[in-house]
Parts: C-alpha cells; sequence; structure tokens
C-alpha cells in the first residue's frame, strides 16, 4: 500500500508488476544487445545510407513512428533509432528496446550549456544528473541526482581518448520544460555543480538502472544559457560534430 504524500511525485512504487508491462507486450527478438540512441535525424538518415542495415521493429507513438534499425558496422551488428526528445520518450524507448533484447545503450545528442569557457562541439560526458523531470521518480525512489553507469562512463572515456579528441566531465541538469529556465533556476544549477542542461539524462539513467542495462551518453555542447541572455550559437548546423558524435557512440556502444 502506497502512502499519500505530500506531492504526488514522492509516490514512489517499487511494484515490478506495471498494468502495461512492456515485456509482456513486446516479444524479444534475436537482435543485437547493443543500441545506440542518435538524436539527429538527418545524421541518421545519412549514416543508414552508408551501411547497410535492416528495419527489425518500430517506436511507435501518438506522434511519431520511429524504426529501429539493425546496422552493419565494421563487421558487427548494432542497433539504431532516432532518439525521441523528453523523459517520458526517453522512458519509454529504454524500456522498449530492453524488451526487445537490447542490454547495452549508448545516447548521442546535444546540450545546453551553463559555463562560458564550454564552446560549441566540446563534448560532454554526463557522470550524474539532478532530476527536475518527472519520468525517472516512477523508476527510482525520490533523490536529487541520479548517478551514471561507471563502466559506460569508463568505456566512452577511453574511446574519445583512443581518437586523441578533448571532452569534459560533469554533472547535468535534466529539465522538462526549457522555456521555464530562469535566471534563478540557471543559478541554483550552477551553484550545485552542473555544466550543461538537457532533458532525457536523469530519466534514461534511472530506467536503466530499474532494468538493470549499461547506459551511457555522449554530448556536445551547443546553446549557451551561462550569460544574461540566451545565446543559439547555431549549434544545430554542426553536422560535423554530429556525425562524428554518431560514429564515436557506436564504437563505444560495441565496447560494452
Amino acid at each position: 500500500m502506497i502512502q499519500q504524500k505530500e506531492f504526488p511525485i514522492l509516490e514512489f512504487d517499487d511494484d515490478p508488476n506495471p498494468i502495461i508491462d512492456p515485456f509482456k507486450l513486446i516479444k524479444k527478438q534475436d537482435v543485437s544487445e547493443h543500441c545506440v540512441l542518435c538524436f539527429f535525424g538527418e545524421t541518421l538518415t545519412a549514416f543508414l545510407d552508408e551501411h547497410g542495415h535492416a528495419t527489425v521493429s518500430r517506436f511507435k507513438a501518438e506522434s511519431h513512428s520511429f524504426p529501429i534499425y539493425e546496422v552493419d558496422y565494421k563487421g558487427r551488428k548494432v542497433i539504431l533509432l532516432q532518439a525521441y526528445v523528453g523523459a517520458p520518450g526517453a522512458a519509454a524507448q529504454i524500456e522498449e528496446l530492453s524488451a526487445l533484447g537490447c542490454r547495452k545503450f549508448i545516447a548521442c545528442g546535444g546540450c545546453g550549456v551553463l559555463q562560458k569557457d564550454i564552446a560549441v562541439g566540446n563534448l560532454i560526458i554526463p557522470t550524474s544528473a539532478v532530476r527536475d523531470e518527472g519520468a525517472s521518480y516512477h523508476y527510482l525512489p525520490p533523490s536529487r541526482e541520479v548517478v551514471g553507469n561507471p563502466r559506460a562512463i569508463q568505456v566512452i572515456e577511453e574511446t574519445l581518448r583512443e581518437h586523441k579528441l578533448p571532452f569534459i566531465k560533469g554533472k547535468t541538469w535534466t529539465t522538462d520544460a526549457f522555456y521555464r529556465e530562469t535566471p534563478a533556476k540557471v543559478q541554483l544549477r550552477k551553484d550545485e555543480g552542473c555544466i550543461t542542461v538537457e532533458m532525457e539524462t536523469a530519466t534514461y539513467m534511472a530506467v536503466a538502472q530499474y532494468r538493470q542495462v549499461e547506459f551511457g551518453q555522449i554530448l556536445y555542447a551547443g546553446d549557451s544559457l551561462a550569460g544574461e541572455e540566451w545565446d543559439n550559437r547555431d549549434w544545430m548546423s554542426r553536422s560535423d560534430i554530429r556525425e562524428l558524435l554518431l560514429r564515436l557512440s557506436i564504437e563505444a556502444c560495441l565496447r560494452l
């Protein structure tokens, strides 16, 4: 029996038997256990044009239907699909992909930065996330932060070092409401050590822990909230960084 709390978000239930269970709805397939979630649709399309692949399933939502591909990459198989923006979709994708047969995940995407010295395109490995979204509270007991998977973080570090690429490690702020990133809220997050802001990491980490799968993430620095005004920095035009990030993510995922 769950006790009612002052706020519903704190009413965590550890019952492992939900009424809607993806592991009962989705048939496990003989697919690669390695999966990369890529937020860059145009980069994903270009990559698929260059590599043999097959559609093994679909991630379906009311507003989107994303093909789930199994790709041949340097003699190995990896699952690849476009990542859903926002915490609920992020949770559903890890859930359904785990039911499909995936066990090792890397996500690649962009993020806002909270420090002026983080330039556009800098690579960032999230090590923990402030849980300022909603989905993670349904997978882990309430806490201020969730910590990333140490092995996944290490594997990503090793991959980037082998390519002689500089990177930053740090805490990220996961929020559901990018139009409510107020100056006071940004300063609060900076004061507690956050260097970036995005919309999925805390959820990814929480669901991965709940499902006992491995998850890591590589972000690249995009827009900036470090100054008095928002600076877009034309971050979404960096096709070179996006293509590199996808390939790095696949390499790291295949090492897990």
